[in-house]
């Protein structure tokens, strides 16, 4: 959906995010990503996809405004939050918005306690906006592991009790968007399953829209309402997840035949050619 075509529609029908024809640059100097146009609409979990390099993370980190702590920059193209225009806002508002952004690579606090992590979750601009014991509950609901080691330094978590904890500490802050970076990156393929099955029950019984980056396209396209795949900064293909599961470019150079949890590192890079008009 382009953005004039939301804005025709009337606001009970505005994707939660849309990129519009999105250019990011870095340092004034370094294009990243160019001609972007992606959205979310509500509920939907959308997966993107595409190689190590090609722009996801950057995407996501536009959306949540940690890229302007990073020196990035949208410098053509509009982003928008339920119609509303936040272009190059930063952290502090998407988060006062209701968007969650779980970086790549687990990013506990490792000398705090699981039960510390989580309390992190309570907490905006440095302070505690709200506590109750209740708000644990929904981290335990769909993470009954971490009530068990609550005591535990988070540092000496298995890398899956890692991967629970900074979900669950998403949930404690209750978003409307959660963005997700590489959550299979580094995991057991039965840890990869066990987390994307959650994901799903966590979207459908909480309805938080969430947009995937991940480079396990099997995985995530397997619970994915629509996805999009990227390379070289721009959009090569998108189409309703079902349907790009099936599409022969996808299954040859993304999803690969080595096995179920294959990753694109086991594949060569390819360039996909656009067929679409």
């Amino acid at each position: 959906m382009t953005a004039d075509a939301a804005d025709a529609t009337g606001d009970g029908d505005l994707p939660v995010v849309e990129l519009d024809n999105v250019e990011i640059v870095y340092d004034r100097h370094f294009l990243a990503v160019q001609g972007v146009s992606m959205s979310a609409d509500e509920g939907d979990i959308v997966a993107l996809l595409g190689p190590n390099g090609a722009g996801k993370s950057t995407i996501l980190k536009m959306i949540s405004g940690i890229g302007r702590s990073e020196r990035g920059e949208v410098t053509r193209g509009r982003v928008l939050y339920r119609g509303e225009n936040v272009t190059n806002d930063g952290a502090n508002e998407m988060v006062g918005r209701g968007i969650t952004h779980i970086l790549e690579g687990r990013r506990v606090f490792e000398d705090l306690t699981v039960e510390e992590n989580l309390r992190c979750g309570l907490y905006r601009e440095g302070r505690r906006f709200r506590f109750d014991e209740d708000d644990y509950q929904i981290a335990f609901e769909y993470f009954p592991q971490l009530e068990d080691i609550m005591d535990l330094k988070a540092g000496y978590a298995s890398g899956g009790q890692q991967q629970m904890l900074v979900i669950a500490r998403a949930l404690i802050h209750r978003p409307n968007l959660l963005l997700l970076d590489e959550p299979s990156l580094g995991l057991a393929p039965k840890l990869v399953r066990d987390i994307f099955e959650t994901l799903v029950e966590i979207n459908r019984r909480e309805d938080i829209t969430m947009l995937i980056a991940d480079q396990n396209a099997k995985r995530t396209l397997g619970i994915a309402d629509y996805g999009y795949v990227m390379e070289n900064g721009q959009i090569e293909l998108h189409d309703p997840a079902d349907e790009l599961v099936q599409r022969e470019e996808i299954k040859e150079f993304y999803l690969g035949t080595s096995g179920e949890d294959s990753r694109y590192t086991d594949v060569r890079h390819y360039k996909i050619r656009k067929r679409w008009t």
